[in-house]
């Protein structure tokens, strides 16, 4: 249990990749010092990015983040237990669309964000260039997670409040303030560009397999790196060590 909730604090809610991946994907330096031992490290590198539906690892959002362009900062409200995941249904608060309920198919938590299927809908206009007048899709607008939405309770199929609680195993769980019914994460929210559930993946050729990562090949000692050698190496040390003291 406590190993899958480090992974899960690794891996963003909605996409599944590693946060080191996200990160380094949209990162922008404009300058570093060389790697020489004359040179303190030092990087100045973007600190502020524009969030959008746009996800961090894709062209649109290098677009949208051109180095050399400032855009107005949106000031977000942080959320400390992110509690809204990929196939949770939902009841709409406000809007033309109050009262339906839909599901989540998207999660954006840099905007406290999430775009839910045939809810909050309009028509845009794109591909327009030149003569062409461009084609006419459906898109989803995104929905706030603090004023805009509620989970929808599986024992009644009604909106409710809920909480976090702990059940006896240990594990963390939503739970409805009206019925007490725990609200599961949908096994939608684990699906990646990999699989759809872990235990449907097919390892590979080139894939480390399970049992080889999970193994313990660390074996704690109370010894020095070189004493770790020379017991490997079948060294035994004759010499007797100066007396030092330390003042």
């Amino acid at each position: 249990m406590r190993i899958t909730q480090y992974l899960a604090t690794k891996l963003k809610n909605f996409s599944n990749l590693p946060k080191e991946y996200i990160e380094r994907s949209k990162k922008q330096v404009y300058y570093e010092t060389p790697k020489e031992i004359n040179y303190l490290p030092r990087v100045v590198e973007r600190k502020r990015y524009r969030y959008t539906m746009n996800r961090s690892w894709t062209g649109q959002f290098r677009q949208q983040n051109m180095p050399g362009t400032m855009r107005r900062k949106v000031f977000v409200e942080p959320i400390a237990d992110w509690s809204f995941f990929r196939g949770d249904r939902i009841e709409v608060l406000v809007g033309k669309d109050k009262g339906k309920q839909g599901i989540v198919t998207q999660v954006i938590p840099e905007r406290n964000w999430i775009i839910v299927e045939g809810i909050n809908w309009h028509y845009r206009r794109v591909g327009a260039e030149g003569k062409f007048p461009g084609i006419i899709i459906k898109s989803e607008a995104p929905l706030h997670v603090t004023k805009d939405i509620r989970l929808v309770d599986p024992a009644d199929l009604q909106g409710t409040d809920f909480e976090w609680r702990f059940t006896e195993e240990g594990e963390k769980v939503r739970v409805s303030l009206r019925s007490g019914r725990i609200i599961p994460i949908p096994e939608t929210n684990n699906q990646t560009h990999d699989y759809k559930t872990p235990n449907a993946y097919i390892e590979r050729e080139k894939d480390t397999p399970a049992a080889v990562v999970g193994e313990i090949s660390f074996q704690p000692k109370l010894c020095t790196f070189e004493m770790d050698i020379m017991e490997d190496m079948g060294i035994k040390e004759e010499r007797t060590p100066v007396k030092s003291y330390w003042y």
